[in-house]
């Protein structure tokens, strides 16, 4: 299985990175590929065995589907490992210098979509995470 890798810096220390990366009510803000989607609804259990679920839906109410698996390793301010519910790894790693921190995401592709679309939304998910970090507060 081919496997995809994404990255971002974000200019904030790591704590609020975390933070935003990880608690639900900034997840439903930022988990998005494009204007036209949002998430309404994000639960996420950060712990070793936990599971997440976060509803992704097109704004016009045309078809929604729940993103969600389980964590295989939670490494505070640091690492993050799951299995998405069809069986797929996902990696995210956060390397911090200083106050600044680059997210690297790498993920096991799927084999419906071309390889470069499926990148191409995980990055701009993660554009969108940059982007709410860096201007809120």
């Amino acid at each position: 299985m081919k496997s995809i890798t994404i990255k971002t810096t974000i200019n904030a220390p790591i704590d609020k990175v975390w933070q935003y990366f990880t608690n639900p009510e900034y997840i439903k803000q930022w988990n998005n590929a494009s204007p036209d989607w949002h998430t309404p609804a994000a639960v996420n259990n950060l712990t070793v065995g936990g599971n997440f679920s976060y509803t992704m839906a097109a704004k016009d109410g045309s078809f929604s589907f729940d993103f969600e698996g389980v964590y295989d390793d939670v490494q505070e301010n640091k690492y993050i490992g799951y299995t998405i519910a069809d069986g797929r790894k996902v990696e995210v790693i956060f390397d911090t210098n200083g106050n600044t921190v680059e997210v690297i995401e790498t993920f096991e592709a799927e084999g419906q979509n071309p390889i470069e679309m499926q990148k191409a939304g995980w990055q701009a998910i993660l554009d969108n995470f940059k982007q709410l970090v860096e201007s809120g507060n």
